[in-house]
C-alpha cells in the first residue's frame, strides 16, 4: 500500500472517529447524561418483550452502576442468584443505551470459534457491540482465559490470521507507516464491552472463577430479594392489585422470609442455618401469575384457611419443587409459617393427595373449544368446600390438528385421536389440568415424577400426548443422552452431496419456527447443559448460526434479509426426565426458574386395578398382583427414607407396566398362572444378594404367592401352524397345556430369511431352556415385547435366542457393545468417499426397517446413556438419528424411519453386582423391558444335555460331574467360591473327555481349575468337592502343573560344578549387589546349591528367592540328603518359625487358631475384596472426554471436521464430576459387634466363634485393599458394660496378623467378664452420632445383636429411633441368638433388619449387606 493512500485513510478515520456519531436522544440516569448513538445496524438491538421497569429504584440503581463502567470502559460482572434477572437487566440496559449486543450462553461443552466466520465474540469486538457472556460458571476454567488478553488490552489473534488491536495502538501502527497488504490489522471498536453474568460459587454450583479472568472485571452483586420482587413487578400492574391478607401477599412474605433466613450473616448463624432453602427467583412471578390468573372467589378469600393443606402444599412445591428432597425440617418450618400466616397447615409433600381431579388452586379444566386457526379456549372452573362456583375462561395458543374432544370420560376408556387408550381417572385429570394451567400461562412445563424410588405409572407420556391432541398441537419427541452438546440442543452441521456443509435447525428450532410441542425426554441425563436453553424458554430468544437469531419481536423485511426469526407463540416445550437419576442431582435452580413444575402422581391401587383388569387377567389375580406390589413398593420406599441396601432391587422397581406384562400374558396363556415364577422373573430374583433374596421370599409369603413345583417342558415340536410347546406332556391333558406360536413368513423379508436366519446344527434340548424359549416365544411373537436376558457366563443366551430364531424362521441382526460404543455408531456405519462423508443403516437402523430382531450383546458394558437409546425405542418406538431423521411408529413426515410391527429388541448382558461389574443399565431401561433371566439348567436337565454331547462318556462319569458344578454353584451363591462356574466349562470339560479319552481326570480338570492356582482356599474346597462325589484327583492347582511338568518329554537338569557334599545347614551371606549364584555354597537366595537358603537346591532349611532364573538340581541329588542334615533343617526351620512368630507376638497355638478363622472365611474375604477393591477402580475408571484438539478422531464429530474445527479428537481420562456433584471422599463405616456375657454363655450354637470370624473377614478384607483411604472404617463392640467398647478405631486399622489376633483376643476376653445387661439401642445411637461427623461422600453403621429383646423391654420404636436417629447415617442390625427369635425385625426395618438363625450365614450376611449398601 502507498504511503500517501495510507495517509489518506488514517485522515478519514480520524475525522469519522471525530464527528459525534448520530444520536436519537439524551438519557439521563442520575447524574448522568447520555447522548444515545443510533445503531448502524438495529437488527442486532433487544427484541425481547420483558424489559425491566426502570422507574423501579432497584433496577435503576443497577443501570446506573452499569451505566458508569461503561463510559469508564470498563466490563462488568454481574453476580446473580440463578434465574432471568441478571440477563433481563443487561438486555434492559442495552436497550435503554440503544446499543447493539451479541449472546453467548456457556455451558460445559463451550468453546471459542473464531475463524471464517466470525462468532459472537469477534463480531461484538468488530462493531462494538456489548458482548453478554451467561452461566461463567458452567465454562471449564480453560476456556475463560482465552478472553485475558481481549478484556485487558482489548487484543485477540483470530484463527484466519487476523489480528484485533487496541483502537489507539492500532492507530500507532498506521501512523508508523508499519502496516501492509500482507498483515491483517483490525481495530476492536472503542464502544466493546462485556458484561458477565455468573451464580456465586459457592452456594451454587460450578467452577470457580480464574483470578486473573476475575480481576478484569467490575463486580456488581444482584440483591436476591430485589431481583425477585422486580420480576414479581414485570407481571403485577396497579390493576392487580390485591388487598393485603390476600394469599399471594401472605405466601409473598413467607417466601421473602425464607431469603431472609437462607442468608448467614454471622459466624453462628452458619451453624444454626435454617434447613429451608432460599425460593427461586422466578418464584414471586409465577406466584403472582398463577395466583391473578386463578383468582379465588371473594367469599373463598375471607375463609380460614381458603386452600385445602394439601392444594396449599402444591402450590408451595410449584413455586420450589426442591423441597420434595429437601430435609424435612425445612417443610416443617414453612408449614409453621403458613400456619401463623393464616394459611393452615402444608400438606404432606409426597402430594399423596394431589389426584383429586384438580389443578393449582383447587381449579378443574372443564372445557376446551376452538376459537381460531392458531387459538383455543380453555375454561377453569373452582368449587369451594361451600359450593361457591368461579369459572375463568383463558385464550392460548393452540396447534393446527383437530382437538381432541373435552371433558374426558371419567374412569372409563378413553381413545385418543392417534389411537392410543387410556384411562380417564381424577389423579390424571389433576395432572393435566395443572399442565393446562402452566400452559395458559405462557410457561414451559416439566413433568416432575415422585420422590419415591419406587411406584405405579404416573402416565407422563400419556399426558405429553394427551395436552398435545387436545389442543390440536404436532409434537416433536426429543430423546436426549449424556453426549449431546448444548450446540447439538439447536443446531447440527449437515453435509451436502458436494461435499459441501451447511447448518440445519435442530427439532427444537424448528418447534419454535412451527409453533409445535417439543417434548424433551430424558432432561436429567444432559445435567447443566440444558441450562443453555434457558434463554429460549424463558425470553423465547436464542443465538443461531452465522449471526442469525431467534426474537421475541421482528418484522418481515429483518426476518428476510437480516437474519432474524421469531417463535410462533404456540411453541412449548414439555421436559419428562428419565427417572435413572435422582430428583436432587437434576431439579436445580435453574431447572425450577426455566419450567413450572407439574407435580406427577403415581396410580393408586383402584386405578392400577382397573388397568390390569382391561387386559382381561382374572379379577383374583389382579388382586394377587396388586396385593404384592404394594407390599414390594413399600419396602423399597421405607429402605430408600432409611438408606439402606435396596440397591439392587432398585434396578427392577416393579412399575405398572410390568404388573400390565404379568396380567396380559396370564389372560394370553390363562393355564400359566404361575404368579411366584413370573414376579421373581419381574425383579430378577435370581441375580439379588441373598439378603434381599430372602426379603423378597418373605414378601411373597405374606402376599400368599406360593411356589409351585417346577413342571417339566418337553421340547418344542413344529407343524404347518408353527412351533408348539408343551407343559407336562407325560400328563393325560398335555394338549390343554400347549401353545402354538406361528412361524415366520418368509414373504414379509425375503433377503433376511435367506441370510439372516441363524443356523445351529447342534442343539441340546433341556426342560429349563425349553421353557425359557416358550417364555421368549410368548413375549416377543405374542404380546410383541422386547427383551432383555441376564445371566452368568456361559449359560448359553446366544444359543438359545439363536435356537428359538431358527425354529420360527426369524431373521435377526446382531450388534456387540463395549465401553467405546457410542450413540452414532448405534445409527450408522460413517464412511469417507471422495471427501464426502457417507452413512449406512446399522444393523440397528436395517432391524427396524426390515422387522428383524436385533441382539444386543453385552448390554452392561456400554455407557448407560448409550444403553438409554433403547429405552425411547423399546417403550415408544421412537428414536432421533442424528441426521436429522426420525424412527417412529407410523410416518407422520416424509423422511421418517417407520418402525416395522415385526421389529423386537434382546438385549444380553450378565448378572448385574460383583463380579461382573457392569453399568446399572437396568436403570436407564425402566420397566419398558421383559426380563429373563438365564441360570444354569437343573442336575437333570444338565445330565441330559451332558449325554446328548457326549454318548461316549460313561453315564456315572457324567452325573458325577454334574452333581460336583451343582455343589460348586451353590458355593459361590454362599460365598464359599468367587467365580460362578457355569455350563460352559462343564461342556469344555465333557468334550475334552470325548476328544481325549486317554488323558487323566486332573490334566482335563486343569483346563478349568487353572485360573485359580494362586487361591490356595479355592483349591482346597475343589478338592473337597469333587472328592465328595468320587471323583478322584492326586492333584489340582500348582501341584497339577508340577505334576504335569516333570511328566514332559524335555528334562532340564542342572548339574552344580563343584563339590556337592552337605555340611550343615545355613542361612549364608547377603550379596549387596544381589547378582545371580548358582552352587558354590556361600550366598542366600541362590538357586541350585547347597546348605544356603535359596531355590532349588539341597539340603537348606528354609527357601529365598531372590528374583532369578532358579536352577533345579536334580531328584537324585536332593534324594541323597543325609537324614541328620534333613532333621537339622528342620529344627532350623522351627526355630525360625518361632523366632518370626515372637516377632508378631504371638505362639504357634495363637498363629494356629487365627489361621483357622482365617480358612473360614478366605472366600468371604476374596469376594469382598475384589468387590471393594473394583469400587475404587470404577470410581477412577476412564472414558471418552470428547471435544480435544487431539487425541483419536471422533466419529460423531467427522463433520466438524471438514468445516475447520480443531475440537474433532477424543482421549482416554478421568470422567469430571457434574457441576453440583460433590467430589469423592472416604467412605465412613462402623461395625459394632455383640461382646456382651451371653455370646460366652451361649456360645455353643457357634455365635461368638461365628463373630470373629466375621472381624477377621473385616479386618483381612480392608488390610489388602490397594486404596485403604477409601474406607474409614472401625470396630466398636457393646455389652452389659458399656455401649462403645473400641475394638479396633478409625485411622489406626491392625496392620500387622498380631495386631488382628489381639482384637480377637480381646472380642473372646470381654465376652467372659461381662455383666448381664444390653446396650444395643444406645451402642446403635453413639455408633451413628459419630460416624455422622465425619466428612464423609457415604455414613454406614452395621450392628450385631444376641439380645433378648423382650427381656431387655426393647422395641421397635427404640430401634427406629436409634436406627433413624441421622437420616445421612444408613443403619443394618444383624440379630442373632435370641435376636433371631424376634420375628418383627425384618418386617419392621425391610431392607436393613435381618434374622439370621443359623450362626454359620453371620459372615455371609454381613458381607451381602456391606457389598449391597457400600455398592450402592
Amino acid at each position: 500500500m502507498s504511503l500517501p493512500k495510507t495517509r489518506l485513510q488514517q485522515i478519514a478515520r480520524t475525522l469519522s472517529a471525530a464527528a459525534s456519531p448520530p444520536t436519537i436522544g439524551t438519557l439521563k440516569l442520575g447524574d448522568i447524561i447520555y447522548n444515545v448513538p443510533e445503531s448502524a445496524t438495529p437488527s442486532r438491538l433487544p427484541r425481547f418483550r420483558d424489559v425491566l421497569d426502570v422507574q423501579d429504584p432497584v433496577n435503576q440503581d443497577n443501570l446506573h452502576f452499569m451505566l458508569q463502567k461503561f463510559l469508564l470502559g470498563q466490563d462488568i460482572f454481574l453476580v446473580s442468584q440463578p434465574g432471568p434477572y441478571a440477563r433481563r437487566l443487561a438486555m434492559t440496559f442495552c436497550s435503554l443505551i440503544n446499543s447493539e449486543y451479541e449472546h453467548i450462553a456457556l455451558h460445559r461443552d463451550s468453546k471459542w470459534n473464531s475463524h471464517y466466520v466470525d462468532s459472537s465474540a469477534v463480531r461484538a469486538v468488530k462493531s462494538g457491540r456489548i458482548l453478554i457472556l451467561e452461566g461463567i460458571e458452567k465454562a471449564e476454567r480453560g476456556i475463560m482465559p482465552v478472553l485475558n488478553n481481549l478484556l485487558e488490552n482489548r487484543e485477540m489473534n483470530l484463527d484466519d490470521g487476523t489480528h484485533i488491536l487496541h483502537p489507539a495502538r492500532f492507530d500507532l501502527l498506521e501512523s508508523s507507516n508499519v502496516s501492509g497488504s500482507e498483515l491483517a490489522f483490525i481495530p476492536a471498536h472503542r464502544n466493546f464491552r462485556v458484561i458477565a453474568i455468573a451464580a456465586p460459587v459457592p452456594p451454587y454450583p460450578g467452577y470457580p472463577l480464574d483470578p486473573p479472568f476475575r480481576s478484569r472485571f467490575q463486580a456488581r452483586f444482584i440483591d436476591p430479594l430485589a431481583a425477585s420482587l422486580s420480576l414479581e413487578n414485570s407481571v403485577w400492574g396497579s390493576s392487580d392489585a390485591s388487598p393485603a391478607n390476600t394469599l399471594a401477599d401472605k405466601l409473598r412474605d413467607i417466601i421473602l422470609s425464607a431469603q431472609f433466613a437462607s442468608e448467614a450473616r454471622q459466624p453462628l448463624a452458619v451453624v444454626a442455618r435454617t434447613a429451608l432453602p432460599a425460593f427461586p427467583q422466578t418464584a414471586l412471578m409465577k406466584l403472582r401469575q398463577i395466583t391473578t390468573a386463578f383468582p379465588l372467589p371473594a367469599s373463598a378469600r375471607e375463609q380460614r384457611p381458603v386452600l385445602t393443606p394439601e392444594q396449599l402444599a402444591r402450590v408451595v412445591l410449584t413455586l420450589h419443587p426442591a423441597l420434595l428432597y429437601a430435609p424435612f425440617a425445612g417443610w416443617a418450618a414453612l408449614s409453621r409459617q403458613c400456619e401463623e400466616a393464616g394459611l393452615g397447615p402444608l400438606g404432606s409433600p409426597s402430594g399423596e393427595a394431589f389426584g383429586d381431579g384438580t389443578g393449582l388452586l383447587g381449579y378443574k379444566a372443564t372445557k376446551i373449544e376452538r376459537i381460531d386457526d392458531d387459538n383455543a379456549r380453555i375454561t377453569f372452573r373452582f368449587t369451594s368446600p361451600e359450593g361457591v362456583l368461579s369459572e375463568v375462561e383463558l385464550r392460548v395458543p393452540a396447534g393446527p390438528r383437530p382437538l381432541l374432544p373435552f371433558p374426558l370420560v371419567l374412569d372409563s376408556p378413553n381413545t385418543m385421536i392417534s389411537g392410543a387408550h387410556f384411562m380417564a381417572s381424577p389423579r390424571l385429570l389433576s395432572s393435566l389440568t395443572a399442565l393446562l394451567q402452566a400452559h395458559a400461562l405462557g410457561w414451559d412445563a416439566s413433568l416432575v415424577p415422585p420422590v419415591q424410588p419406587a411406584t405405579a405409572s404416573c402416565s407422563t407420556s400419556i399426558l405429553v400426548r394427551l395436552f398435545g391432541e387436545l389442543l390440536g398441537y404436532e409434537t416433536d419427541d426429543v430423546h436426549l443422552y449424556k453426549e449431546v452438546g448444548g450446540r447439538e440442543l439447536l443446531m447440527r452441521r449437515k453435509i451436502e452431496n458436494g461435499g459441501a456443509t451447511s447448518w440445519q435447525p435442530s427439532p427444537l428450532v424448528q418447534g419454535a419456527w412451527n409453533g409445535r410441542l417439543v417434548h424433551l425426554s430424558g432432561i436429567d441425563v444432559v445435567g447443566a447443559t440444558a441450562g443453555s436453553l434457558s434463554r429460549l424458554m424463558q425470553d423465547r430468544e436464542t443465538e443461531l448460526w452465522e449471526g442469525r437469531r431467534i426474537v421475541a419481536e421482528a418484522n418481515e423485511q429483518e426476518i428476510s434479509t437480516e437474519g432474524l426469526s421469531t417463535s410462533r407463540p404456540s411453541f412449548r416445550i414439555i421436559t419428562t426426565p428419565s427417572k435413572s437419576i435422582p430428583l436432587r442431582d437434576w431439579l436445580s435452580y435453574e431447572h425450577a426458574n426455566t419450567f413450572l413444575p407439574v407435580l406427577l402422581q403415581p396410580m393408586d391401587t383402584e386405578e392400577e386395578s382397573a388397568l390390569l383388569r382391561a387386559t382381561g387377567c382374572p379379577p383374583a389375580v389382579v388382586s394377587a398382583l396388586i396385593a404384592f406390589a404394594v407390599k414390594y413398593r413399600d419396602n423399597m420406599s421405607a429402605s430408600d427414607t432409611n438408606h439402606s441396601a435396596g440397591s439392587v432391587m432398585k434396578n427392577r422397581k416393579l412399575g405398572t407396566r410390568a404388573l400390565v406384562r404379568m396380567a396380559r400374558r396370564v389372560a394370553e396363556v390363562p393355564w400359566d398362572d404361575d404368579l411366584h415364577v413370573m414376579i421373581r422373573r419381574a425383579v430378577l430374583a435370581d441375580f439379588l444378594p441373598p439378603v434381599e433374596r430372602m426379603n423378597l421370599d418373605s414378601l411373597l409369603a405374606e402376599a400368599e404367592i406360593m411356589q409351585r413345583t417346577a413342571p417339566y417342558n418337553a421340547p418344542p415340536t413344529l407343524d404347518d401352524e408353527g412351533m408348539i410347546f408343551s407343559l407336562d406332556a407325560s400328563a393325560l391333558d398335555s394338549s390343554s397345556h400347549q401353545i402354538t406360536i406361528p412361524r415366520f413368513d418368509p414373504v414379509q423379508d425375503p433377503e433376511g430369511v435367506a441370510s439372516h436366519v441363524p443356523h445351529m446344527e447342534h442343539f441340546f434340548d433341556n426342560s429349563l431352556q425349553s421353557g425359557l424359549m416358550r417364555d421368549m416365544a410368548i413375549d416377543l411373537e405374542l404380546l410383541g415385547e422386547h427383551l432383555v436376558l441376564l445371566g452368568n457366563q456361559g449359560v448359553g443366551k446366544n444359543k438359545i435366542i439363536d435356537r428359538l430364531c431358527q425354529l420360527l424362521g426369524r431373521p435377526r441382526e446382531y450388534v456387540q457393545l463395549h465401553r467405546d460404543t457410542t450413540v452414532n455408531q448405534l445409527m450408522f456405519t460413517t464412511t469417507l468417499e471422495g471427501g464426502v462423508l457417507r452413512y449406512a443403516d446399522s444393523p440397528l437402523l436395517r432391524a427396524i426397517t426390515h422387522g428383524r430382531i436385533i441382539v444386543v450383546d453385552e448390554a452392561d458394558k456400554a455407557p448407560e446413556h448409550v444403553v438409554a437409546v433403547f429405552r425411547s425405542l423399546g417403550s415408544h418406538a421412537e428414536m432421533t438419528l442424528a441426521d436429522g431423521r426420525r424412527v417412529r411408529p407410523v410416518r407422520e413426515r416424509g423422511d421418517d424411519v417407520v418402525v416395522h410391527p415385526n421389529f423386537r429388541l434382546i438385549l444380553l448382558a450378565n448378572r448385574p453386582g460383583y463380579p461382573f461389574l457392569g453399568n446399572h443399565f437396568l436403570q436407564v431401561l425402566g420397566d419398558n423391558f421383559s426380563c429373563h433371566s438365564v441360570s444354569n439348567p437343573d442336575m437333570d436337565s444338565e445330565r441330559r444335555l451332558l449325554g446328548q454331547l457326549a454318548p461316549e462318556v460313561s453315564e456315572d462319569t457324567l452325573r458325577r460331574l454334574v452333581a460336583a458344578f451343582q455343589d460348586l454353584r451353590r458355593a459361590y451363591e454362599t460365598g464359599k467360591l468367587s467365580y460362578p462356574y457355569s455350563l460352559r466349562e462343564l461342556i469344555n470339560i465333557v468334550r475334552h473327555m470325548r476328544a481325549y479319552p486317554h488323558d487323566s481326570l486332573e490334566n482335563t480338570l486343569r483346563n478349568v481349575f487353572d485360573f485359580d492356582v494362586y487361591k490356595p482356599e479355592a483349591i482346597e474346597f475343589l478338592y473337597s468337592v469333587l472328592d465328595q462325589h468320587g471323583l478322584k484327583v492326586k492333584h489340582l492347582g500348582l501341584d497339577a502343573a508340577r505334576a504335569t511338568a516333570k511328566k514332559q518329554v524335555k528334562t532340564i537338569d542342572f548339574k552344580p560344578k563343584g563339590p556337592t557334599d552337605l555340611k550343615s545347614p545355613k542361612y549364608g551371606k547377603e550379596d549387596p549387589n544381589n547378582e545371580e549364584h548358582s552352587g558354590g555354597n556361600t550366598w542366600a537366595g541362590g538357586t541350585g546349591g547347597r546348605d544356603t537358603a535359596g531355590l532349588g537346591g539341597r539340603g537348606g532349611y528354609m527357601r529365598l528367592f531372590k528374583g532369578h532364573d532358579i536352577k533345579q538340581v536334580s531328584d537324585k541329588l536332593k534324594d541323597d540328603v543325609p537324614d541328620h542334615i534333613k532333621e537339622k533343617a528342620r529344627e532350623m526351620a522351627r526355630q525360625e518359625l518361632e523366632r518370626r512368630l515372637a516377632e508378631l507376638d504371638m505362639s504357634m497355638g495363637e498363629a494356629k487358631e487365627y489361621g483357622k478363622l482365617l480358612s473360614e472365611v478366605d472366600a468371604h474375604i476374596a469376594q469382598l475384596h475384589d468387590l471393594l477393591e473394583n469400587l475404587a477402580a470404577r470410581e477412577e475408571e476412564r472414558v471418552w472426554v470428547k471435544r480435544q484438539t487431539d487425541g483419536e478422531l471422533d466419529d460423531s464429530r467427522l463433520t466438524e471436521g471438514l468445516t475447520g474445527e480443531a475440537t474433532v479428537y477424543k482421549r482416554r481420562a478421568m470422567e469430571k464430576p457434574e457441576l453440583g456433584r460433590p467430589q469423592i471422599k472416604p467412605k465412613r463405616i462402623r461395625f459394632v459387634f455383640d461382646v456382651s456375657g451371653s455370646m460366652y454363655r451361649f456360645q455353643y450354637d457357634g455365635r461368638l466363634q461365628r463373630s470373629s470370624e466375621t472381624a477377621v473377614m473385616l479386618m483381612e478384607t480392608f488390610n489388602r485393599l490397594t486404596r485403604q483411604d477409601t474406607y474409614v472404617w472401625d470396630m466398636f463392640g457393646h455389652s452389659g458394660d458399656s455401649p462403645t467398647i473400641p475394638l479396633v478405631e478409625s485411622g489406626h486399622p491392625p496392620a500387622e496378623v498380631r495386631d488382628r489376633w489381639k482384637v480377637i483376643e480381646k472380642m473372646g476376653m470381654i465376652t467372659q467378664y461381662a455383666f448381664a445387661g444390653d446396650y444395643t439401642v444406645e451402642a446403635i445411637e453413639k455408633a451413628v452420632d459419630e460416624v455422622a461427623k465425619y466428612d464423609a461422600d457415604d455414613w454406614f453403621v452395621i450392628a450385631i445383636s444376641d439380645a433378648n429383646f423382650a427381656r431387655y423391654q426393647i422395641t421397635a420404636e427404640d430401634l427406629t429411633r436409634a436406627m433413624d436417629r441421622n437420616a445421612k447415617v444408613h443403619t443394618a442390625l444383624i440379630c442373632i441368638g435370641e435376636g433371631a427369635e424376634a420375628a418383627w425385625i425384618p418386617n419392621h426395618f425391610r431392607g436393613r433388619g435381618f434374622r439370621v438363625a443359623d450362626t454359620h450365614d453371620i459372615p455371609k450376611v454381613l458381607r451381602s449387606i456391606l457389598a449391597t449398601m457400600v455398592g450402592s
